[in-house]
């Protein structure tokens, strides 16, 4: 595993970046000075083959939902082949 620690500051005045159209309210940001934000990445990746194997997993849960869009959408191109047959 990889930690990212990163720290954050926040600009001392507007002059710090006088470009800017953002104003930000005096306050605005109070509490979160000298903070840290620890990014934990995971470096051990899976392989395509084994993320397929648990989407196939994972479908077996939804095989009514599937089975009801799969419904839906026949039904749906039968009228569409229905109004296309009666309009030609």
């Amino acid at each position: 595993m990889a930690d990212i620690n990163q720290t954050v500051e926040m600009p001392t005045s507007e002059d710090d970046f006088p470009e800017a159209d953002i104003i930000i309210e005096d306050g605005a940001f109070d509490g979160f000075e000298g903070k840290t934000i620890n990014i934990t990445e995971n470096v051990e990746s899976q392989g395509d083959v084994q993320a397929g194997i648990e989407f196939i997993y994972h479908m077996r849960e939804h095989i009514v939902d599937v089975t009801v869009a799969t419904a839906y959408l026949l039904v749906v191109y039968a009228i569409y082949m229905w109004i296309k047959k009666k309009l030609s």
